[in-house]
């Protein structure tokens, strides 16, 4: 008896190939993991939070194998003028944070901390995608280029938007492992500082970009 037999090796080297490439995609964007990590400390709308960065990011994706990174192009004016407006965010966001390190002394714990809303989160969310053109624009071309390399576009497409899943809940919840850390006031402080210098350095490099 003959048994045809599913060619799961190249199939599975195009779905690691491309959770790969989504995985480096997601580290290289700063500016939106250092938000889900303080939320995710904060314990604000986690799952809100993580679930629609990797929607996001899944939809780009999604957008650059259908090869639509090439129309982006046609569009240059558009892109600088996100360019000013997504380093102006993170401008204002990073001198936020900056100030709120060096001010806030009082409800610093995971429990105590103030609690935003959910339609605050995601509207800092939906500014750190669309005033940031490096965030989609790289997706698009990128991942529109390296695809054209893989046997299964479809298995490529999977691994590349299953890592955004894994990575935004892993990031997001697993941020309360650090919760003893940041019980002390100082490390609340740290952070925000932290965050603040990332999102300067971000700011100075879309801007010069």
């Amino acid at each position: 008896m003959v048994i045809n037999m599913i060619p799961t090796q190249p199939i599975f080297a195009d779905a690691l190939s491309g959770f790969g490439l989504g995985l480096s995609l997601i580290l290289a964007i700063g500016s939106q993991n250092a938000f889900v990590l303080k939320q995710g400390l904060r314990r604000e709308h986690v799952f809100a939070i993580c679930f629609f960065w990797a929607l996001r990011l899944s939809f780009w994706i999604s957008l650059g194998f259908s090869g639509f990174g090439s129309v982006t192009a046609l569009y240059a004016q558009v892109v600088d003028i996100c360019k000013l407006a997504g380093a102006l965010f993170l401008l204002a966001y990073g001198l936020m944070s900056l100030y709120a390190s060096v001010t806030k002394s009082h409800a610093l714990t995971a429990d105590g901390q103030v609690v935003s809303s959910l339609k605050k989160s995601l509207l800092l969310c939906f500014g750190f995608t669309w005033l940031n053109p490096h965030v989609y624009l790289d997706t698009l071309v990128l991942v529109g280029m390296v695809s054209t390399g893989a046997s299964s576009k479809v298995w490529f497409a999977i691994g590349a938007v299953s890592a955004s899943f894994v990575f935004f809940f892993s990031l997001g919840y697993g941020a309360k492992l650090l919760s003893p850390l940041f019980a002390k006031p100082k490390a609340w402080n740290v952070l925000d500082a932290f965050v603040g210098v990332i999102m300067l350095v971000l700011a100075w490099k879309l801007w010069t970009s």
